[in-house]
């Protein structure tokens, strides 16, 4: 079996862009793998484009050959761009190993733990700028089965808040916590933008809410300041979702800077080096709870991976996208019980409708978190919002 050909396409969902691969081989099978990497769509199907030179001809099976080709054989490796682009051919390639054995890929990582992870809601609150927004949505999102949610309450606030951005924060933390009751699981995410001393002092005043955990507090580019957050935090403090294979982790795991930590397996490295990272979480008894806010081929190979994660904790799971993402697919995945069930179809389990995606071309989206135009501070489109 060999390798013939390698395309991209990328998809408009309604406030970003999605990256799909499609594998071909001389066979006939194809795989699929996603590339989703936000504002750097055009950057990340170029990185594919020069990755592919060289697995093309080769045999799809040979996937620590390949990644060790893509990753090191390069010079310039490493960064978001281009380990999103090896993601997504690495993910390719275990669809097809998956198809040709008709095993799901989980019982060719080991088998399975479980047969449904639990999920929080992500993506519910986008443009929600009061108290009484957030509770209604939140009210909402709870309807929907989930029993954990994550959002930013912290509006536009960068590197330092106002004495006014901390109260309306705390408005906003206390009115979901009002809304929801006490059994539901609040994820504060602060998408790494506070100093130390902010990122401390908001940490402490959100405590009397029970908050599940305190995402990113402070940017990702110094583990230190991480560690020292976490020092001092009453809240348990998550990262990782910007770090990069086992290497990156390597340098974040033993500061026990983060308790949990959040490869994004598209982004990391792929399936099989995302599970190098968990087990090398777990020998510092850390938990994961993989980043997976992208598309569909994303959620799929995460529900795989994580079907047999022994130190697996909770999933991501966004509700901001169009209704229409689960038209694009061949199986939808289905939330039961605040669960997600994982498929157990050969491969990813999953096939993508192309007259779905050629419905929904290509437009330039920057994902900028703290601009006026960004989704968490203007209404997302009205068919993308929970469902009241």
């Amino acid at each position: 079996m060999r390798i013939t050909n390698i395309e991209t396409q990328i998809v408009f969902a309604g406030w970003r862009n999605w990256v799909f691969v499609t594998m071909e081989t001389d066979t006939g099978l194809t795989g699929l793998g996603e590339a989703t990497l936000e504002g750097k769509e055009q950057a990340v199907v170029g990185a594919i484009t020069d990755l592919s030179r060289l697995i093309l001809g080769k045999d799809p099976f040979d996937i620590e050959q390949h990644w060790s080709a893509m990753y090191r054989n390069g010079f310039w490796s490493g960064g978001p761009v281009m380990l999103t682009g090896i993601s997504a051919l690495e993910i390719a390639m275990w669809d097809i190993v998956g198809q040709v054995t008709k095993q799901p890929i989980y019982n060719l990582l080991g088998g399975r733990i479980r047969d449904r992870v639990r999920v929080y809601a992500n993506g519910w609150y986008f443009g929600a700028q009061t108290p009484e927004a957030f509770a209604e949505r939140a009210g909402a999102t709870v309807e929907q089965g989930f029993t954990a949610m994550k959002w930013d309450p912290f509006g536009l606030a960068s590197l330092t808040l106002t004495r006014e951005e901390e109260e309306q924060a705390i408005e906003n933390v206390a009115a979901v916590r009002k809304a929801v009751g006490p059994k539901v699981d609040l994820l504060i995410e602060v998408h790494g933008r506070f100093f130390i001393g902010d990122a401390i002092r908001m940490a402490k005043k959100l405590e009397p809410f029970n908050c599940y955990w305190y995402e990113e507090p402070v940017p990702p580019d110094n583990y230190s300041a991480l560690t020292e957050v976490s020092r001092q935090s009453p809240i348990m403090v998550v990262a990782g979702e910007r770090c990069y294979t086992k290497f990156g982790y390597a340098d974040l795991l033993p500061r026990l800077a983060a308790k949990v930590i959040q490869p994004d397996v598209i982004h990391a490295g792929g399936i099989l080096e995302t599970k190098k990272i968990a087990a090398m979480a777990e020998a510092w008894h850390t938990m994961v709870a993989p980043h997976n806010p992208n598309g569909p081929v994303a959620a799929a190979a995460t529900l795989q991976l994580v079907a047999g994660m022994s130190n697996f904790l909770i999933l991501e799971m966004l509700t901001a996208d169009p209704p229409w993402r689960d038209t694009m697919l061949n199986e939808v995945l289905r939330i039961e019980d605040g669960h997600l069930v994982i498929p157990n179809r050969p491969g990813l389990g999953v096939t993508l409708n192309r007259d779905v995606m050629a419905g929904h071309p290509y437009e330039a989206r920057d994902l900028n978190f703290l601009s006026k135009e960004s989704v968490l501070s203007r209404p997302i489109h009205e068919e993308a919002r929970p469902s009241d």
